[in-house]
């Protein structure tokens, strides 16, 4: 005969991963029927994230300003992600990987000046 009393701990286990995950979907869902935020107002529906309004025809023109900001952020955001493996690891990488890093640092700030003088950063 099988003993199965090895698996309980993997039971248990998945037993209170899936009891997590439902409260997690499950108890916002609750919350905010219960305090009332399922009510839509003018508030509510008026554009905080993509700077034009969220109901509308969808063929309308829209201010891109928005999106290259976002992509900008993203740019750098990436750059500060490869920054920190680089300086971690620049000993055992020497100059070879100081240099390429400068390049990959100053292939950026091309970009930036670029976009500076398009106008990319700048907000009305």
């Amino acid at each position: 005969m099988v003993d199965l009393s090895q698996y309980l701990p993997i039971l248990i286990f998945l037993t209170i991963a899936l009891a997590l995950s439902t409260a997690f979907v499950f108890l916002p869902i609750g919350v905010s029927y219960l305090t009332g935020s399922h009510q839509p107002n003018a508030e509510k529906n008026s554009e905080y994230e993509c700077g034009f309004p969220a109901f509308e025809d969808p063929r309308s023109q829209f201010d891109v300003r928005f999106y290259l900001v976002a992509i900008l952020f993203i740019i750098f955001d990436l750059e500060a992600a490869f920054l920190f493996p680089w300086a971690v690891s620049l000993k055992d990488t020497g100059w070879a990987g100081w240099t390429t890093m400068m390049v990959f640092l100053g292939e950026l700030l091309v970009g930036l000046a670029y976009a500076w003088k398009k106008g990319a950063l700048d907000w009305e």
